[in-house]
């Protein structure tokens, strides 16, 4: 991984055009060939950034360094404009082993994905852990349009899961094979600032019940 803060301005020109003018900020130039721009703001969510496949060619000339970052199948480029540079350093982070769930999480993946149906009839199971350049979507599977659904899995569903989604299903929806790609939130328990914000994006939420996805019957008597 490359670190660079730098003062830059980046230019996106694409199917959007987005500009931020100079101002310092950090750089990061991941080994898959990503490039994302962030501000000391914000949390962890880049300003702008180009995922892979791109590739990155450094040039010169009498204003500094440009960095020019090209989408390979788009052909969409991410252009950085650097002023000055402050620090400029490389580092090998090695294979990474992923996030490791609790058990309970965990076990409510692989139950999900056992009973795809429980998100509704007709759903089929694509697979678990679907990789993409900025992690793991916990579920990808068909709905009984034959449409593509992203789900994204938590104990307890708040308002950083519904963006963690939003991003994968940013990324998705960017792979012609794929697209249109929707998203179903599911937890045991989702807080109400996380279902507002999903229902604005367009995501829908699901309660699960974790002993009934285990076939476990509940202790309070049923009349039927």
């Amino acid at each position: 991984m490359r670190l660079v803060i730098a003062r830059c301005s980046v230019d996106y020109v694409g199917r959007l055009t987005a500009h931020l003018p100079m101002a310092p900020r950090l750089i990061l130039h991941k080994a898959d060939g990503s490039v994302s721009i962030h501000a000391d703001d914000r949390a962890f969510k880049p300003l702008n950034w180009m995922n892979p496949p791109c590739t990155v060619r450094e040039t010169t000339d009498d204003d500094g360094t440009v960095w020019t970052v090209t989408h390979g199948k788009s052909g969409e480029k991410l252009i950085l404009r650097i002023e000055e540079v402050w620090h400029d350093s490389s580092h090998e982070l090695g294979p990474d082993p992923g996030l490791r769930k609790d058990g309970v999480e965990a076990h409510l993946q692989e139950l999900l994905a056992e009973h795809i149906t429980t998100l509704g009839e007709g759903y089929t199971l694509i697979r678990r852990e679907y990789p993409t350049a900025i992690g793991p979507v916990d579920i990808l599977c068909r709905d009984g349009d034959g449409a593509t659904v992203a789900v994204e899995l938590k104990r307890r569903g708040d308002i950083d899961g519904v963006e963690q989604l939003t991003r994968y299903l940013d990324l998705l929806n960017r792979d012609p094979a794929l697209k249109p790609v929707r998203g179903v939130f599911a937890a045991q328990e989702i807080k109400p600032q996380a279902r507002v914000l999903a229902t604005d994006r367009g995501i829908s939420c699901v309660t699960l019940d974790y002993d009934a996805l285990r076939g476990i019957e509940p202790d309070i008597p049923r009349l039927f």
